[in-house]
């Protein structure tokens, strides 16, 4: 974008995701909490540019909004969004694993809903200078949150090629990580990879272009595996699903979309354990202690009709998933 094309409003850079199945979702919570005489408070952990958030306020005019993003500049796009609902929201500058100190500072003992939209935002994607995306040259950073924190030069130019390979494989599920990796320790060794271009010029050099040609561009995985490790998305997320559920009140509702298999293999573990009796085996009688905590809400994931990913691309990959507390988190 140069400097005379002026930006265009946050509500047309961004799409929701899965908006309307989102509300739907959360909507029984919100209105159990409206038919009490009680003010509705929902989390929206990983605001993003406010579209989930505007539509919940929105529909809503009750509801009290939490809105947790670790990106500033997100945090203020998302401010002018919603500015018309100012009184009614809190914008929290945190990462969406830290939801039970935020809602604690806050005063807020339970909330009704937590909506999880994860992974990289279309901010972050659009936004040449991040260095997200494998289709521009731009700065190695991939930070979501670049007020600190390594970035992606760093781990590309100061992990050695062991750990290297073990990141490309395991959180970029690349099967061409060795060689990847060996690649990498022998370009930097003439001089540092500074750029998202220069990466992708030397993953080009080793990765077949009969795999490219079936598995997408070349860079994609390695592209995802650096901004996991940038941003430690997995460690966070194993840790803020958690902490989503344990915030609910009874009968609240933890809507979670995910992007990568990885993701949805950590919600659905908490999902799935929190639905299940926790009795040991052959124990005579289930105790209150044991019952399930969380009632499935999806069977399996739910994904984006045709029409949806026909208006918004980058909606395909998404897959929800949703819980609602059905024991009182005092009971145990």
């Amino acid at each position: 974008m140069t400097g005379n094309e002026a930006t265009p409003p946050t509500a047309d850079r961004h799409v929701p995701v899965l908006k309307e199945r989102c509300i739907s979702l959360l909507a029984p919570a919100i209105e159990l909490a409206i038919g009490a005489d009680r003010t509705p408070v929902v989390v929206d952990a990983t605001l993003g540019m406010g579209g989930h958030s505007e539509a919940l306020l929105q529909r809503f005019p009750q509801l009290h909004l939490v809105a947790i993003d670790r990106d500033t500049e997100a945090l203020a796009l998302a401010a002018e969004r919603l500015a018309p609902f100012q009184q009614r929201t809190d914008l929290v500058h945190a990462i969406y694993d830290e939801i039970g100190d935020v809602l604690a500072d806050l005063g807020f003992d339970g909330v009704d809903g937590v909506l999880m939209d994860l992974g990289v935002s279309s901010l972050q994607l659009d936004e040449r200078e991040r260095g997200f995306a494998y289709s521009y040259d731009a700065p190695l950073d991939m930070r979501m949150d670049t007020s600190r924190g390594r970035t992606a030069a760093d781990v590309v130019n100061g992990y050695s090629e062991e750990d290297l390979v073990r990141i490309i494989r395991r959180w970029g599920e690349e099967k061409f990580a060795g060689r990847i990796a060996n690649r990498i320790v022998a370009a930097r060794a003439q001089a540092p990879l500074r750029t998202t271009g220069e990466l992708v010029e030397q993953i080009r050099q080793v990765v077949p272009a009969a795999a490219a040609r079936t598995g997408g561009h070349p860079a994609k995985r390695t592209f995802q595996a650096l901004r996991i490790e940038v941003n430690e998305e997995l460690d966070v997320l194993e840790r803020a699903v958690p902490a989503a559920v344990d915030a609910l009140v009874l009968h609240g509702r933890c809507v979670v979309m995910s992007y990568h298999s990885l993701e949805d293999k950590i919600v659905k573990t908490v999902f799935a354990a929190g639905s299940k009796s926790s009795a040991p085996l052959g124990f005579p009688v289930e105790l209150e202690e044991h019952k399930a905590v969380l009632k499935m809400l999806t069977k399996g994931t739910e994904v984006p009709t045709a029409a949806e990913t026909a208006e918004n691309p980058r909606a395909a990959s998404a897959r929800l998933r949703a819980v609602e507390r059905i024991r009182n988190r005092r009971a145990a």
